[in-house]
């Protein structure tokens, strides 16, 4: 199954060559052109990942984004793609997990989004048996799991 990723840039040269790129390494990709647009998108849709541009409609519209994407149940691991980086790290106390510098070559690209997708993942899997070390079986991210737990007591 292709892993699905949320593109987000208001320049549609690159949203489109970001898009061909990724989708050509077995991802799947939606895009969306504004921050807006992303938020519609977070929320009726489930991915593994955000990719988005920091400075769209506005200098933070980036961040907008990072912080809808944060709020899902699905948890997506987020990448903020700028021609502009921060000096600070600042950008990691606004649950950005990556930063990727435009220009940005096709193999570094990939390589970094590999690596955070696996990080993220492992991430997830140290929280979910965590919560199941404390008794927490339930996890509102699966709602698989939820539905046989509650035919197991019914019997």
């Amino acid at each position: 199954m292709k892993r699905r990723i949320l593109l987000v840039d208001d320049d549609v040269t690159v949203l489109l060559t970001l898009k061909a790129v990724l989708e050509l390494n077995q991802f799947e990709v939606q895009t969306a052109g504004s921050a807006s647009e992303a938020v519609q998108k977070l929320g009726s849709g489930v991915y593994e990942m955000v990719i988005t541009d920091s400075r769209m409609e506005t200098d933070d519209a980036g961040f907008h984004v990072i912080r809808a994407a944060r709020e899902q149940a699905y948890s997506p691991a987020t990448a903020l793609l700028t021609a502009y980086p921060p000096r600070n790290m600042d950008w990691k106390h606004n649950g950005v997990q990556s930063l990727l510098v435009k220009p940005i070559g096709t193999q570094d690209l990939l390589r970094q989004i590999e690596a955070l997708l696996v990080q993220h993942q492992d991430a997830k899997h140290s929280r979910e048996h965590a919560q199941d070390l404390a008794g927490e079986t339930i996890r509102p991210t699966q709602p698989d799991t939820l539905i046989e737990q509650k035919e197991q007591k019914a019997s």
